[in-house]
């Protein structure tokens, strides 16, 4: 009897405990000096990072999100050397599927990669992207690596034609990383995050120029070694150890223009395309010189988007160009990627 009572008593206090809980920030306001004070610089903050026009962005409505996404990317690179010969290279695509859970800005989920099984890879490639969005501004912090090869599309000897060998290559080992960050200028009408991010709603079509920063690292190592003998007689011999090696850093500015078009109820075209300019600091296929030289890139986004209260679904590509480049040969590397994603929003208090 004893035993039943206290399990009664239990029960009907942590009920009460959990209805004195309450996550409605006003509640919290009123617990004391600090816990108004937290609360006051939290609205604050969301006004001034997330202030938008509500005529044209307003929020979800909802805190939480469950999502199912798939994607899938693929690398190409370009190899112009000094003799006239030009090389190019691309990649099988490497598709994922995954499940994540959102609350807020804070986002967790799992990717099992589909590749692994039907590229024939032990290991496939590795790519991932980290993004901060906000009114104002975006952070996007991305790796890729690539040592497990590719195929050589086509060759333009410099004494020959153009030819399609379709070759594999596996002699890589490259890798790049960096950080991108963007300003948008008309920022309080058009939201980077509703056409890209399905955290913010676009009501109304509206577009801005932005512009921003990129720092970016990049170490390729081409093991020309490992070609088939007649692609490896048509490369120079003044290549050190016959390595074709870039390891640079690079400093870039970029400016450009997104648009959200709002072309039916529910439904939502973004577009946006960058330009970016800046120097390439390291070593350039000659690993005993360092030297500065020039990089110049490209981004395009294109998405569509639907929501339709707690549902939403979208379907995102992204590319990437860059070249680094001096006076005797250019290296081209670009990364393409397709994400589609079905999710539902919800609230749990």
């Amino acid at each position: 009897m004893r035993r039943r009572l206290f399990i009664i008593l239990s029960a009907m206090l942590c009920t009460l405990a959990a209805k004195a809980i309450s996550f409605d920030l006003d509640s919290i306001a009123a617990m004391g000096r600090f816990p108004r004070f937290c609360v006051n610089t939290y609205y604050w903050g969301d006004k001034f990072f997330n202030g938008y026009d509500t005529t044209y962005v307003d929020g979800t409505g909802y805190k939480w999100n469950a999502k199912l996404r798939t994607e899938s990317w693929t690398d190409y690179y370009g190899l112009n050397f000094k003799n006239g010969t030009r090389m190019s290279m691309i990649s099988d695509p490497s598709t994922s599927v995954g499940l994540y859970l959102t609350y807020m800005a804070l986002s967790v989920g799992y990717d099992m990669n589909l590749s692994k099984y039907f590229n024939g890879h032990d290991e496939a490639r590795k790519r991932w992207n980290f993004g901060f969005n906000c009114m104002l501004f975006s952070v996007n912090l991305y790796f890729i690596r690539n040592d497990v090869g590719t195929t050589i599309t086509s060759l333009k000897p410099y004494d020959k034609k153009r030819y399609d060998p379709d070759v594999q290559y596996k002699g890589l080992n490259n890798s790049a990383w960096g950080i991108d960050c963007e300003y948008y200028f008309t920022h309080r009408n058009y939201s980077h995050a509703a056409a890209y991010n399905f955290s913010r709603i676009q009501k109304r079509s509206a577009g801005s120029f932005f512009g921003g920063f990129t720092y970016d690292r990049i170490k390729y190592d081409f093991n020309l070694n490992s070609l088939p003998p007649d692609i490896f007689a048509t490369v120079p011999d003044d290549i050190p150890d016959n390595h074709y090696i870039v390891n640079t850093d690079n400093y870039i500015l970029s400016g450009g223009y997104g648009y959200n078009w709002v072309f039916a109820r529910h439904w939502l075209l973004g577009s946006s395309l960058a330009l970016m300019s800046g120097i390439s600091d390291g070593y350039y296929v000659d690993v005993n010189q360092k030297k500065v030289t020039g990089v110049i890139m490209g981004k395009a986004n294109l998405s569509v988007v639907w929501n339709n209260n707690h549902w939403f679904a979208g379907a995102v590509c992204t590319g990437r160009l860059g070249m680094v480049r001096d006076h005797r040969r250019s290296t081209l590397s670009s990364v393409g990627d397709v994400q589609v994603s079905v999710g539902y929003r919800f609230n749990l208090w």
